[in-house]
């Protein structure tokens, strides 16, 4: 199934993947290409530990979905929210190659570390008296830190680099009239696009490398992979009680062979199950070594943001002084009203990685797809659905009805209101309870009570109105970034993006504790009320933001 998923993707990925080059060299600056494959080797190695990263802290450590979800949370934050150290740091030393390398290498060895297969004596969190496991946890968090640090250095100042290339491309068109010139500011947001869509490249294969190589070690020890085993082990060396679940899962996961000793058992599954997960981390590190090569073998080609130049000493007026400070606290107050629906947008989208990563788990049917491979329909969208909606813009933009950015991330936000909506009502017909109550309920008593698993085309269809959403937001939105930075601040705005990025992250564990405790419609009515809320703020705004970007 994993072969034929991975050779359905390729078929379908390589000629989006030959237009979107012949599109970006014919169309935008020579140096995107070269900085979106950098951006893609880095998302590859990022989207094996993103795919799996919560379910793997609860199978290896045995924690609650709510705590394990919160470890998430402060990594993703911590991603994002570093990102604004690394602009500052690339903005204040004028060196972002140097910046950019140091944070490919510091990611390297993060994943690295999590390659490392340690365990406890007893594994996870169950009466483990050395407290090794403690010892273990905080490795694993540093191992974390270490990749949050190093995507702090890269990320946002690859992203610079790119609106750098944007802007000495309008230049060079404005020197060839305004009719030029408005043809390359439009093409800004469709290079974003292309650049965000090689970042999407690796994540379509990443979530496939995990299961493989976690699917492999188990057949190896004569296991067979089972998405509710991890807990129902960790359950049983806690309790000791034989649960008819557990015994049915257990007799799924030995493909019938005999069990004699339950706690042998568990204690092997689980250090077999997680050993194959940290063996997938060795392509992480493969994937940063890559990316480092491609980035130092084309990093001559890229322009230096804000990178001061000799120039002559300019006298201004009291009033064109007056008259600057004015447009720049215009642009910032712009930029920081976007960065607000921002962090509600990313609070509602990386659920991808909390509850319904748990959801893919326990409500939808995975005998035959692990639900963290579910986690490659996202970037598979933003492949096969961006030439269209940059098509569809395109045509807009010729008939003279061209969607300004400000108007499409609203846009965004209904767009993924719609995904929780869906949820909601898939929720409703079949009366889920919560995550907690219907992972205890075994074959029959889910029988008596009408309940079944989802089909896993509710996932595809969550999916798809939440690709659109992202596509309508997150390109568009580094781009409005760079329309409205500061010449001599684009590194520290690219930055702010994804420090609200960071605090829409650090929100996200909410999710698995919400559909932990009530049932899920609650959990999904919830993101659908946030979802509006920020489009009706948007639509507000809308106008006064449209003026100062023009």
């Amino acid at each position: 199934m994993l072969l034929t998923i991975f050779i359905i993707c390729l078929v379908v990925v390589i000629p989006f993947l030959l237009y979107y080059v012949r599109v970006a060299k014919r169309d935008h600056p020579k140096g995107l290409i070269a900085a979106a494959l950098s951006n893609m080797g880095e998302r590859f190695g990022y989207y094996i530990m993103n795919a799996i990263l919560l379910l793997f802290l609860v199978s290896k450590f045995g924690l609650p979905d709510g705590t394990a979800g919160l470890i998430y949370s402060v990594f993703y934050f911590g991603i994002y929210v570093l990102s604004l150290v690394g602009g500052i740091i690339a903005d204040k030393t004028q060196n972002y190659n140097k910046t950019i390398q140091w944070g490919l290498i510091i990611m390297s060895l993060g994943y690295v570390a999590l390659a490392i297969p340690l365990f406890s004596k007893t594994n996870g969190l169950i009466a483990d008296g050395t407290g090794q496991w403690w010892g273990i946890l905080i490795f694993t968090c540093i191992a974390l830190l270490c990749i949050a640090f190093g995507n702090g250095l890269f990320k946002g100042n690859l992203q610079a680099i790119v609106g750098k290339m944007y802007d000495e491309y309008e230049a060079e068109a404005a020197k060839e009239g305004p009719e030029a010139l408005k043809v390359a500011k439009d093409r800004r947001d469709s290079g974003f696009q292309i650049f965000y869509v090689f970042i999407n490249i690796g994540g379509v294969f990443a979530p496939l490398i995990a299961p493989a190589v976690r699917q492999w070690w188990l057949n190896a020890h004569n296991f067979v992979y089972n998405a509710d085993m991890s807990a129902l082990c960790h359950q049983y060396l806690a309790d000791g009680q034989l649960t008819q679940k557990f015994t049915e899962t257990a007799a799924l996961a030995t493909n019938g062979a005999a069990i004699t000793d339950y706690t042998a058992f568990c204690s092997d599954y689980i250090t077999v199950f997680n050993t194959g997960v940290h063996f997938a981390f060795i392509a992480s590190v493969i994937a940063m070594l890559i990316s480092l090569t491609i980035f130092l073998c084309t990093k001559k080609k890229f322009p230096q943001p804000a990178k001061k130049e000799k120039a002559e000493v300019v006298e201004y007026t009291a009033e064109e002084k007056q008259a600057m400070a004015k447009e720049i606290k215009q642009r910032l107050y712009a930029l920081f009203a976007v960065l607000g629906i921002a962090i509600f947008f990313w609070l509602s989208f990386h659920q991808n990685g909390q509850s319904l990563s748990v959801f893919a788990r326990d409500f939808v049917q995975t005998e035959s797809i692990a639900p963290e491979i579910w986690q490659l329909v996202n970037p598979f969208f933003v492949i096969v659905l961006t030439p269209i909606i940059m098509i569809a813009f395109a045509a807009l933009a010729r008939k003279g009805k061209a969607i300004s950015t400000p108007r499409k991330i609203a846009i965004g936000m209904g767009i993924a209101g719609c995904a929780y909506l869906f949820l909601t009502i898939i929720s409703i017909i079949n009366n889920y309870p919560s995550g907690t109550e219907f992972r205890l309920m075994d074959a029959a008593q889910m029988a008596a009570a009408g309940m079944a698993k989802a089909a896993p085309w509710v996932l595809i269809v969550t999916y798809f109105f939440l690709t659109v959403a992202e596509l309508f937001i997150s390109p568009l939105g580094l781009s409005f970034v760079s329309k409205v930075a500061p010449r001599h601040m684009v590194g520290l705005c690219q930055g702010l993006w994804l420090g609200a990025t960071a605090i829409g992250n650090l929100m996200i564990w909410i999710g698995p504790v919400m559909y932990n405790a009530w049932p899920i419609k609650y959990c999904w009515i919830v993101f659908l009320a946030i979802c509006l809320v920020s489009m009706g703020v948007m639509l507000g705004m809308v106008k006064w933001l449209e003026r100062v970007t023009e």
